[in-house]
């Protein structure tokens, strides 16, 4: 049991854009890269492309820029694919390559400052928005006088402020349910006399009330599966950690922490703030997506990475909270700027503030023949309707279309179960996603040289980032939007519908209605197309 389980009991739901932490039930490691008919899992068939397809052959190294929340540099499994700039000299002080950044040996920090000083929580770009627009609005009534664009925008305000109010009431009740459960909890532990009480512990225990009844309920079903206190313990706390982060930090107007930066946040121009420090306070996310693009594989060490010859730069950019456009585009560019011909995102937010910053930043990675990969979310939602950014889709000042990208792949997420194929958290949209790939119970890398298991269209994410490197290892003349075509054209489809869920309903469909390509990836079909598209290649 994990602390989403636990939020039915608690009358809670919850969605959330990053990773979920899963109990592992796929049955076998490394599943992702497995071939369905050989293996019995929808993987993507890396293992079979290997074997049978790139035995022997030549490849070079590509790098990969995981744009994420920090990367543990010094990880087992990661620090012999870390980039180094070899260009900078360490520990120095000096910038000694001249890019603008001082000792960016493994990439680049924008949440961070000179002191070594850096942001670990932020606001959700809602209440950033709203605490901007809040002084202009808050006394506009519907009759006041507006000119035609204050009309627009104060229409979007008041959107803002009802999608507000639900969140922090959502997470005010979240944070006091898990808080009223930790006391039970804690409560109990202290009776037994016991930490880490065992399962014949907890069903000796005579609760004294109906709360403790309610919380021994919770820890029996847990401790039913095989889980230990200690372990359920673990994941009932992040529970309690994500509602307390919300109310004190995600949905706090009052809470900042942009000072520690330092930079002038109004300023597009700024672009060399921050510090060298990639890993950050917490990067178990960053270090999970670097572990699925390309962990050594051939070291007998925790997972085999799906490129077999990448470096992962890593840019810290992503706060405990939303993303700030301006950090996003400034690593778009750093990333760029210093060699990386792919670019894992997996993150994402449901507002913006300047998309404008964000996708200069996009075309000019696309300039320079950059491959960006994105999460398309965990909301369960068809983001035809209800887009979540970054995008591909450029806008002008007043939101109006004005083209997209072309080299960007966004990733829909799936389990290993053919006959349950679609994982219920993936954001799906026949105009918006472009593939599925696996992003259920994958194991990877964590901080301590750690490993663990986690869920999400995060995870399915840099699958596809690795599958995109491990063509251009192999065939490095293809340019970005050629080795897209690939992927795109290679997908596994299935004439079996799939199952989402629309608006509340449970419905069947086919994997053409909820994504562009209509498929899962696939590393096998990629390669054998690449090798005959590569033939007549100049």
């Amino acid at each position: 049991m994990n602390f989403k389980k636990i939020l039915p009991i608690l009358g809670l739901t919850l969605i959330s854009f990053f990773a979920f932490s899963q109990e592992f039930k796929a049955g076998k490691p490394n599943w992702q890269n497995l071939d369905l008919k050989d293996d019995g899992v929808f993987g993507i068939s890396t293992e079979k492309a290997y074997n049978k397809l790139l035995k022997k052959k030549p490849n070079t190294m590509v790098i990969v820029a995981v744009l994420d929340g920090g990367v543990q540099a010094d990880h087992e499994d990661l620090k012999a694919v870390m980039w180094v700039n070899k260009d900078e000299i360490p520990g120095n002080g000096i910038d000694d390559d001249g890019n603008g950044y001082i000792d960016d040996i493994h990439g680049w920090n924008y949440l961070g400052n000179a002191d070594g000083e850096n942001v670990r929580y932020d606001n959700l770009e809602i209440t950033r928005l709203l605490r901007d627009l809040q002084p202009k609005y808050i006394s506009v009534l519907p009759s006041t006088p507006l000119s035609e664009s204050g009309k627009r925008e104060f229409q979007e305000y008041q959107k803002m402020v009802t999608d507000y109010m639900n969140r922090l009431q959502r997470a005010q009740m979240g944070e006091l349910n898990y808080r009223s459960l930790k006391e039970k909890l804690d409560s109990i532990v202290v009776s037994i006399g016991n930490q880490n009480p065992s399962k014949a512990d907890i069903d000796r225990y005579k609760p004294k009330n109906r709360d403790e009844s309610r919380a021994i309920r919770i820890v029996k079903d847990a401790m039913s599966d095989g889980m230990s206190f200690e372990a359920f313990y673990k994941d009932f706390m992040e529970g309690f950690d994500y509602y307390t982060n919300q109310v004190k930090y995600h949905l706090n107007m009052a809470y900042d922490s942009r000072y520690i930066v330092g930079d002038n946040y109004d300023d597009n121009n700024d672009h060399n703030y921050g510090n060298s420090d990639v890993e950050g306070p917490d990067a178990g996310h960053g270090t999970h997506v670097a572990g699925i693009i390309g962990a050594v594989r051939d070291n007998g060490l925790g997972l085999q990475g799906v490129a077999n010859n990448v470096q992962i730069m890593g840019v810290r950019m992503v706060p405990d909270g939303d993303e700030r456009d301006k950090d996003i585009a400034n690593a778009i560019r750093y990333a760029a700027d210093n060699g990386a011909k792919v670019i894992n995102m997996s993150f994402g937010k449901g507002y913006v503030k300047n998309k404008q910053i964000v996708d200069d930043a996009v075309k000019y990675a696309m300039e320079k023949d950059v491959l960006l990969v994105h999460a398309a979310g965990n909301d369960g939602a068809n983001t035809d309707n209800a887009p979540n950014f970054p995008n591909r889709r450029y806008v002008d000042s007043l939101g109006m279309n004005q083209g997209e990208g072309e080299a960007w792949l966004e990733v829909g997420a799936t389990s290993w179960e053919k006959d349950n194929l679609i994982a219920s958290f993936s954001n799906y949209g026949k105009r918006t996603v472009d593939v599925f790939a696996p992003g259920v119970d994958i194991y990877s890398s964590m901080p301590g040289s750690s490993y663990k298991e986690q869920s999400g269209t995060s995870m399915a994410s840099p699958v596809v980032a690795g599958l995109a490197a491990l063509i251009r290892s192999y065939f490095p003349k293809f340019s970005a939007l050629e080795v897209k075509d690939i992927i795109m054209q290679s997908v596994v489809k299935t004439d079996e519908k799939v199952r989402i869920n629309e608006g509340g309903t449970n419905k069947r469909v086919l994997l053409s209605d909820i994504s562009i390509s209509g498929g899962v990836v696939n590393a096998y079909n990629a390669i054998e197309l690449a090798e005959k598209l590569y033939k007549n290649k100049k």
